[in-house]
Parts: C-alpha cells; sequence; structure tokens
C-alpha cells in the first residue's frame, strides 16, 4: 500500500504545526513561524486567544451537540446578534464556507420557486471566483482546473468577466434567478470589485428582481476593516455567506438573508446535523465579543494602512520581483512580476508563512489583532528573503 492515510489531495508543506501563540504557530521541533496566513484568513483571533479558548473550554464541558430537532438557545442568540449588526433578518449556521455557499445558492432559487417563478434557477457567476470544493461550489466557479475530472458540472451557472457590469447585464435573461459573487476575490488574487461594479449589480438585481448573493466567506468578519466588505460599497445583499473568521478557527459558517429572500426557506428545505450545535455558536459568540469592541475594526483599518505603506516603501527595493500592494484593510496581496508559488515555500524555510494566490500574487493575510511589530518584522523578514530569492528558470 502506497497511499498515504490521510488522502494526499493536498500537496503539503514540511510546516507541522503544533503549537500556536498570537501570531505565531510552532512546529514539532520548536521552530517558530510568524504567520501572516491566518490558516488562509480564518485564525482572525491569532491562536490561543484566551476569550475564544476559554469560551469554547466551558462550552465542551457544558454541551457539544444536540440535533437540531430542538430549540437551540445558543444558536437563536447568536443569530441574533448577527442579524442586529448586519443587513440580515435570519441566519442559516454551516459547518464551512462551502456549505455556507451552497445555502446561498439554494436560497436564491427557492425565492423564485416560492414566487411563482421556478424557472429562473440560473445564478450570473464570475471568472476567477472560489466558493468552495463541492459539485455546486466548483460548478459555480466554473474553473477549469477544479472541475476536471469531477464532470459533469452542474447546471444553472452562466459565468462572465470579473468586474465587468456589462457582461453582467447582457447574461441577464428570463431564467435569472440572481448574481453571485465575491466582493473581493481571494483566491483571484485579492481584486476588489470596483464600487461601479457591485453597486451596479445591486441596481440590476433590484430592477429584474433578482437575487445579489454575496460570497464574505474569506472578504467578511472584519478583514477590511468593516464588518462586511460590501459596506464599503454603500450597498446590501439579499443573501450573504460568511465562515473562516466568523468561528476564529472553529469549523463555522453562515448563510445570512433578508426576509423577504428567504421567504421559500421554510421546514424541510435545509439542514445539517452539525450545523449551529453548542460549542461552534460559543466559538461564534467569543469572536463577536471582540470584534465588535469599540476600535476593533479601526484597529483593523490602522494595521492594514500601515502594513500597506511598508510593503509600498520595500517595493522599489525589490522591483524585479514585486509590482504593488492590493486589497483592503488586512486582506492583501502583494502582485509579483514572476510567478508567486515559489516564494511561499521559500519564506517558510525563513520562518513567514503567506499564501499563493491567482495572477502571480503573494496573499498576506494575518491575524486582525496583531500590532505594528508584527508588520515590521514581517516587512524585515519579506524583504532580506526577497535579496536571497532567485527566480527559477522559466
Amino acid at each position: 500500500m502506497t497511499i498515504t492515510p490521510l488522502m494526499p489531495v493536498y500537496p503539503r508543506s514540511p510546516v507541522r504545526p503544533v503549537r500556536g501563540e498570537g501570531a505565531y504557530l510552532i512546529g514539532e521541533q520548536g521552530e517558530r513561524y510568524l504567520d501572516f496566513a491566518s490558516g488562509i484568513a480564518v485564525n482572525l483571533l491569532g491562536h490561543s486567544h484566551p476569550h475564544l479558548t476559554k469560551a469554547i473550554q466551558d462550552q465542551a464541558a457544558k454541551l457539544v451537540h444536540v440535533s437540531n430537532m430542538y430549540g437551540s438557545p445558543q444558536g437563536e442568540h447568536l443569530a441574533q446578534r448577527i442579524c442586529d449588526n448586519s443587513f440580515a433578518d435570519t441566519v442559516f449556521f454551516t459547518n464551512s464556507g462551502a456549505e455556507a455557499v451552497e445555502c446561498a445558492i439554494k436560497t436564491a432559487r427557492r425565492y423564485h420557486f416560492a414566487n411563482g417563478a421556478p424557472e429562473r434557477k440560473k445564478l450570473i457567476t464570475f471568472a476567477s471566483a472560489f466558493h468552495g470544493r463541492t459539485m455546486a461550489t466548483i460548478s459555480a466557479a466554473g474553473s477549469e482546473k477544479m472541475t476536471s475530472g469531477f464532470e459533469p458540472v452542474l447546471p444553472g451557472f452562466e459565468t462572465v468577466e470579473f468586474d465587468n457590469l456589462d457582461a453582467a447585464a447582457a447574461a441577464v435573461d428570463a431564467q435569472t434567478a440572481g448574481f453571485l459573487v465575491e466582493p473581493i476575490q481571494g483566491e483571484g488574487g485579492i481584486r476588489p470589485s470596483s464600487p461601479e461594479f457591485l453597486q451596479g449589480l445591486r441596481k440590476l438585481a433590484d430592477e429584474h428582481g433578482l437575487m445579489l448573493v454575496l460570497d464574505e466567506v474569506q472578504c467578511g468578519y472584519g478583514r477590511t476593516g468593516a464588518f462586511f466588505a460590501h459596506e464599503h460599497y454603500g450597498i446590501e445583499p439579499d443573501i450573504l455567506a460568511s465562515a473562516k473568521g466568523i468561528g476564529g478557527g472553529f469549523p463555522l459558517g453562515a448563510c445570512l438573508a433578508t426576509e423577504k429572500a428567504a421567504a421559500g426557506m421554510v421546514v424541510g428545505t435545509h439542514g445539517s446535523t452539525c450545523g449551529g450545535g453548542p460549542l461552534a455558536m460559543a466559538a461564534g459568540e467569543a469572536v463577536l465579543d471582540v470584534i465588535l469592541e469599540d476600535g476593533f475594526f479601526d484597529h483593523v483599518k490602522a494595521m492594514g494602512d500601515r502594513l500597506r505603506q511598508a510593503l509600498e516603501q520595500m517595493i522599489p527595493n525589490h522591483d524585479h520581483l514585486f509590482e504593488g500592494v492590493q486589497g483592503m484593510g488586512l486582506m492583501l496581496g502583494i502582485k509579483m512580476k514572476v510567478d508567486s508559488k515559489p516564494l511561499v515555500p521559500f519564506l517558510r524555510e525563513r520562518g513567514l508563512l503567506t499564501v499563493a494566490a491567482a495572477n502571480n500574487v503573494l496573499r498576506v493575510l494575518p491575524p486582525l489583532n496583531i500590532e505594528e511589530s508584527h508588520i515590521t518584522e514581517f516587512v524585515e523578514r519579506l524583504s532580506s528573503a526577497a535579496r536571497e530569492f532567485e527566480v527559477p528558470a522559466s
């Protein structure tokens, strides 16, 4: 037998963390890494945050799981807090981002079904998107890289160019249910929507009676310096998928919707065995306790500005490698002049954790509670590594 016990679907790196302290991960041999990947935007409070850790420990001692056949005081309370601080009127809790997007897709289609237009099933999606790894979410993204070997893809999606409002408008027809879009593409290269694009989608949705569905799995929950990224654009969605940072590292996702958008989501239309369990709700409450504190989002904005400035000052010293910085808040990408993927393991060997993205972008996704000392350390280490890095021969 040659297959590994863990199914070999990840190209796992030599980094083998066993412990975390704030913005740092510690490996099996005690090696320390400055973690500016945050589990791909998941560990928004860093590692071993005392309030989050205690909330999980306390809840584990009380109640870990019950069926969703029973009432959920824990889920009701967290859902109400999220609704009180967002556009939403109702929330469905999931275990992951892909599940949250699946629920969002179903909610959008079911809205039209409940309103006497069952033919309106098609969601207009956008090139270079990433919505998850389930059959529906890879079909929605339309990337051959993700769908290869898993065909046939599911129908009901039409992919057009990202940030192209004319293309989105041209795709609307009698079968269209709505738009599914990331306000800021993550895997696609930290590409923010233009205000004209996102505001235009909202206008198109209103004009045609469509659902605007936002995937804020990576860009939401404070990462851009607002609770949700769409707040920067002055619009509200009908449906939104959230995950990653929502549990601070504990598996948790959520599908948020307005009362109007959720009109078709009645008893029996959706479910999850473990979604919204007491332990996940405790983690979600603890994360909200921290990020809703006065000044937290201001801190994210300030650290985002400081990090961007430091990177922009560094780039001219390595202009053979780096081109510029893009993104919002602490969801930043360094656009490179060469393939970004080889630089990621090179940085790991020097104690820096980052993530590659499409279009030769190096993702920089630190915990949201970092301090200036972490930014200084990151940029100094990155600059030092850039001096040593040799671009692989093509």
